[in-house]
């Protein structure tokens, strides 16, 4: 990715009011990282797995935090009792952002991937969960807004999945 669509992912979280983030860093979005440790608007917790991104993100939004996950797209399939049980059931709102592995326009999609991506969004909709494939950076900060605000509204997950120009 290149590092102006890394800046241009921590500024959308920002500005949407995004001041908490999970994460089990991946491979196609990791610049964001240090951007974020950067940024003391951030308050970043590291997790051993998807599913404890998930409750931990949730905890801080019940502590008056606005939170984000960021995971790679098997952390959907992690993730799944989570994201049910306290996303859904109880109505808290999540942010998603997810390295999109495997996706059609995964740019470094091998056969190891492309059984993930093909079934990652069927698994969000399955869920219930509303999301979004962004493959470039036209509007890039709209989208992340949209989604917070989206899922501030359904008092659910919302899932924004990063491929094309993210993945390079």
């Amino acid at each position: 990715m290149e590092p102006e669509l890394a800046k241009r992912i921590v500024a959308g979280l920002s500005n949407a009011g995004v001041n908490f983030v999970s994460y089990l860093p991946e491979t196609r979005l990791s610049q964001i990282l240090p951007l974020m440790r950067e940024d003391p608007s951030f308050q970043l917790a590291p997790v051993s797995s998807e599913q404890e991104a998930v409750t931990i993100a949730a905890g801080a939004v019940l502590g008056g935090k606005q939170a984000a996950c960021y995971i790679e797209s098997t952390g959907i399939y992690v993730s799944c009792y989570s994201l049910v049980t306290v996303g859904k059931q109880l109505g808290v709102p999540l942010l998603l952002v997810v390295g999109f592995l495997g996706g059609l326009q995964d740019q470094r999609n091998s056969f190891l991937y492309s059984t993930i991506g093909a079934y990652a969004r069927p698994v969000l909709e399955a869920l219930a969960i509303p999301h979004e494939v962004i493959e470039s950076g036209d509007g890039l900060e709209t989208k992340i807004k949209n989604a917070v605000r989206a899922a501030n509204a359904l008092r659910s997950p919302a899932a924004l999945l990063f491929a094309g120009d993210f993945t390079l």
